[in-house]
Parts: structure tokens; sequence; C-alpha cells
């Protein structure tokens, strides 16, 4: 598989978050690669407060946190489906697990993936799933929450949280599934080609019914096929305006796929807040 990504789409205003905290992706065990985009990791020590904003990306995460003195905890975070806002303060240690668009129901499977979408559950409570009902795969394999907790937040070496992060991700043991496998090559094919734009192309061409596409990105991803396409030509947008000092936004919009720069204009409004021309001389 290849190594973790090396580009800030999805982060806003990624330069800022950089000059704050420390910010590093690590790469998985071997093992679990095939599931996993990368662990990703913050340090911050701050003087004041400081906002963080990220357009997720169309991926589950576990994350470990702790913020300052408070007790640290662990959460199943299902993908965001607006602006994702972090308040910073003080001192504090993130680990992320960040995994690839289908690749989180190998972990738990008795739950689709569509039960977490929107949702932050915490553990112990992530052990019964979304809606109440035990995810037995998930119990059998983790023991001692705390620990792991605490396994993954206190180490200073970094090396030691991320084999702490192996461990606990290898003791759930995911369970092969070709859906899955299925659903995270589509969702990478949508990723890397910019040619795919309409959900029906789409399925015609990977020999799916629309339907059954769907049906297979609801219970893998946690989103439709549509959601993901618009999702990552934002994620394109956004870094294309902190990366440009002059971007050509009728252009990209085209590149991108969109009817007109109206359509573009709208979206990137609608999921960053601003649009696009005033995102990119406030970043400038």
């Amino acid at each position: 598989m290849a190594a973790p990504r090396r580009d800030t789409r999805g982060i806003v205003d990624a330069a800022e978050l950089f000059a704050r905290v420390r910010f590093r992706r690590r790469e998985p065990a071997e093992a679990l690669r095939p599931y996993l985009e990368h662990y990703w990791l913050i340090d911050w020590d701050l003087p004041r407060p400081y906002a963080s904003h990220v357009v997720p990306h169309p991926s589950v995460n576990i994350v470990f946190q702790r913020f300052g003195d408070q007790d640290p905890f662990a959460e199943v975070s299902g993908i965001g489906l607006g602006l994702f806002t972090q308040e910073l303060e003080g001192w504090g240690r993130v680990c992320g697990v960040q995994f690839r668009p289908g690749g989180f129901r190998p972990f738990f499977p008795d739950h689709p993936a569509s039960d977490w979408t929107g949702r932050r559950v915490r553990f112990p409570e992530a052990l019964t799933g979304p809606t109440g009902q035990e995810v037995t795969h998930a119990v059998r394999g983790v023991r001692g929450v705390d620990a792991t907790v605490t396994a993954v937040l206190d180490p200073p070496e970094e090396d030691a949280r991320v084999a702490a992060l192996d461990a606990f991700l290898l003791s759930l043991g995911p369970r092969p599934d070709p859906q899955a496998d299925l659903a995270m090559a589509l969702a990478e094919r949508i990723r890397t080609d910019r040619s795919i734009r309409r959900v029906a192309d789409f399925a015609r061409a990977e020999g799916l019914s629309v339907r059954l596409l769907q049906r297979l990105f609801s219970a893998y991803v946690g989103v439709g096929p549509k959601w993901v396409i618009l999702r990552y030509r934002i994620h394109e947008a956004l870094e294309r305006a902190e990366t440009e000092r002059a971007v050509d936004w009728a252009a990209l919009a085209a590149d991108l796929g969109y009817a007109d720069q109206a359509h573009l204009v709208r979206d990137f409004t609608a999921t960053v807040g601003v649009p696009p021309t005033a995102y990119a001389q406030a970043v400038r």
C-alpha cells in the first residue's frame, strides 16, 4: 500500500494549523494497511485558544484524545457531514486512526457504516454500537479500554504510541469481507479519477446498478457515492485555493465536473462557510 498522504486536503488553512500544532501522519502495521489510510498525531501547547477546522473525508476515525488535565478518552467518529471545528487551548494530544472509506466495517461488522455517520460515540459506549446493540466482535477484541487509552496517549515516544495503536486494532481482528474490499476499491477510484462525475455512469462502468452501488456505499462507506464525489471535489478546490496564487475558478469548476462556476461556489460556500475567492484571500 502507499505511504501516508502528504497532501493537506480537508484541512482548512493548513499552514495556520501547522504553525500552531505538531502534526504528523504515520503508517500502521502491514496487516492493517489494507483498511487504514494512516494514523494522525497532533500535539499542542498554545498560549491562547485556537479553533481548527476540517472538511471531513468520507472516512470513519477512532480518536484518542487528551485535553490538558481532563480525563483522556477515545471515541468512534463517524463521517462528518459538515465542517468540523475543534477548539484547542492549553496543552493536549490526539492520536487518530483514519480508516479508508469502506475500511471500518471489517473491525465493527455488526452495524452498517451509515449507523455511525454524523455521530461521535465514546468508548466503552461504542462497544454497544451506535444503536445500543452489542457489537459482539468488538467486545471480544477489546479488553481494558482505559488501559488502551493510557497506552496510546501516555508515551512521550511517538513510536510507542504507534505501536499501541497497532496492538489495539490488531486485537479487533478485522474480518475479511469481499464487499468491504469492493467498497474501498470503488471509493479510491472516485478519489483518484476526476472523470467520475455521475453516479449512473460510474455504476454502469463498474457493472453495477445504481441502487446496488448506493446500498454498498451506505453499508460500507457510510454515505452515498454522490456525496463522496462532491466531497472530493471540495477537497481539491480547498487545496487549490490555498496553494495557487491565482485560481481560475471557472476553469477549475469545469475541471472538477461542475456545470458552471456558480455550482462550485455554492457547494464550496455551503461546506466551508465562505465563498472560494474570499477563502483564498483570507489564507494568503
